[in-house]
């Protein structure tokens, strides 16, 4: 399934590959790969919040950000935090040595793009995961989502972050 026009590269509409996820239904189960290149699931976390920041490349400025912000969020957040981009492993684990990301689990979903297809994030001229933020439930549920508009452009963060506190009861 494609989906046009739902977000944009400079102004310009991509098309991404996929069903989009409705709020409020189970989150679908994917399989990415660790900086030791271990197998990691979300299902992995069942029962624990987990909250998912999906960016296209940690090597460009905005997808820095967006992982040191919730680097720094992690630490006032009861659950998992994943950070989720099609860079090799081996980059991502440099990235976080350099940049001292320590608070968040990076994965790699540069095999079978199993997150990328599964949650509709593809971006099909790109090849890159759109950028976005999720939380997922202790029940497996997607409690929130925002796919952001503009890949150039950070997401809204306290939107995300207020779902996440709200889904651990704080």
């Amino acid at each position: 399934m494609e989906r046009s026009g739902i977000i944009t590269f400079k102004g310009d509409p991509l098309t991404l590959l996929g069903a989009a996820l409705e709020t409020g239904s189970a989150a679908p189960d994917f399989t990415c790969v660790d900086n030791e290149m271990k197998p990691v699931s979300l299902s992995n976390f069942r029962g624990e919040l987990v909250m998912i920041s999906s960016v296209p490349s940690l090597d460009t400025p905005v997808c820095e950000i967006q992982t040191k912000r919730f680097n720094e969020e992690a630490s006032k957040l009861d659950c998992k935090l994943l950070t989720i981009s099609l860079d090799l492993p081996f980059a991502q684990k440099r990235f976080c040595a350099v940049n001292g990301v320590k608070n968040l689990i990076v994965l790699s979903d540069y095999q079978e793009r199993s997150f990328a297809k599964a949650w509709g994030l593809l971006i099909n001229e790109l090849k890159l995961l759109a950028r976005g933020v999720f939380v997922v439930d202790k029940e497996g549920n997607l409690a929130y989502q925002q796919v952001v508009g503009e890949v150039t452009e950070e997401p809204d963060y306290n939107p995300s972050l207020e779902a996440a506190r709200v889904a651990a009861g704080a």
